[in-house]
């Protein structure tokens, strides 16, 4: 990181008040973010420790170097548990490899049409690749199709906890371990 940015002319002016205000502003609209689909909840949980590492400095955060390897992998796990999840679903409810990659294709078409898009996406993706690609009955791509939903509700409830697990590693590490 270049020293002019972790330089005390830039921070120095930023007291410990503030810098707690920010930092728990940010966590709050991260945690905000894993329920809305439009805010990205664990980039901004991410951003909360970036910037009170920033604003207090290395000693005075709290925060370890490796701290932010932890909340970096659980952010990368969350996104990519999130976005698999629709076709894990329709995988788990029998539903065949169609259907999975429909109710994948779904869920990325869906992102565009929040917040329904969101479940609708893989539901209709997931029913369209059984029934086109697949050639099931009406039956089948449905139980798919639900699956898929199931497993983006899923998605979303690990998205919740793994952004509180964020949180609370952050607490943990500036309060008790740092």
């Amino acid at each position: 990181m270049p020293d002019w940015l972790l330089s005390d002319q830039l921070w120095g002016g930023v007291g410990t008040g503030l810098a707690w205000l920010v930092t728990c502003c940010l966590l709050a609209v991260g945690m905000a973010g894993c329920v809305l689909p439009f805010l990205p909840g664990h980039l901004f949980l991410f951003l909360a420790a970036v910037s009170h590492r920033l604003m207090l400095g290395a000693e005075a955060s709290g925060l370890h170097w490796w701290s932010f390897v932890i909340l970096g992998l659980m952010m990368a796990i969350s996104q990519a548990l999130e976005f698999f999840s629709g076709a894990a679903g329709a995988k788990w409810f029998g539903g065949s490899r169609w259907g999975a990659l429909g109710a994948l294709a779904g869920g990325l078409a869906g992102m565009f049409f929040i917040p329904l898009g969101l479940l609708l996406g893989p539901l209709i993706g997931a029913v369209l690749g059984e029934f086109a690609i697949a050639r099931r009955s009406a039956r089948p791509a449905l139980v798919s199709g639900v699956g898929s939903v199931a497993g983006t509700l899923a998605g979303m409830a690990i998205k919740l906890a793994i952004g509180g697990a964020m949180v609370v590693w952050f607490f943990l590490d500036v309060l008790w371990i740092g």
